[in-house]
């Protein structure tokens, strides 16, 4: 380990309860947790900056999953998912950490109110918003869905920090 490293001490995976939901939930909690941290304290233009030719940069993939949580469990159509890993110029890491944290709190929200997980994701306030054709998926499938996104994303993070500024661990 080099000498300009940060270790962060990692963070175990959750014990969670015995029940499918609360295993689902446990994990998806842990790992937007982790990609948050990823993200936060990340400091100047590197955060930004593309660090390998697909474009890829940290505060843009935390933008991504924003999107990704609201299309999947608040309904919200996205109509081009390419620019959604790019933030706003006048977005600093604050706000979009900020914003992430806010959608998953909705996004529990949703959660919490759904008992069977073969049911669809219901949709908040679907009255106001078109929606494509496409039915919601199950609970199942979103919470499994955004497990496998964040967790993909969460390992591109923890490589584009260590890029940044050294910083490693979850």
């Amino acid at each position: 380990m080099s000498a300009t490293t940060r270790r962060r001490r990692d963070t175990p995976p959750p014990r969670t309860g015995s029940g499918e939901a609360e295993v689902l939930r446990g994990f998806l909690d842990y790992l937007r947790t982790s990609v948050a941290a990823k993200v936060e304290g990340a400091r100047g233009p590197r955060v930004r900056t593309a660090a390998v030719p697909s474009g890829t940069n940290l505060l843009g993939l935390l933008n991504h999953l924003t999107f990704v949580e609201r299309a999947i469990f608040l309904g919200e159509d996205v109509t081009d998912w390419q620019a959604t890993f790019h933030a706003a110029p006048e977005d600093g890491v604050a706000e979009v950490v900020a914003r992430y944290r806010e959608t998953v709190e909705r996004a529990n929200d949703v959660l919490d109110g759904c008992t069977d997980l073969a049911a669809p994701v219901p949709r908040p306030h679907q009255d106001q918003q078109p929606r494509r054709e496409r039915p919601a998926p199950s609970v199942r499938w979103a919470l499994t869905h955004m497990i496998e996104e964040t967790g993909r994303h969460a390992g591109h993070a923890d490589i584009l920090r260590e890029l940044i500024d050294g910083t490693t661990g979850r």
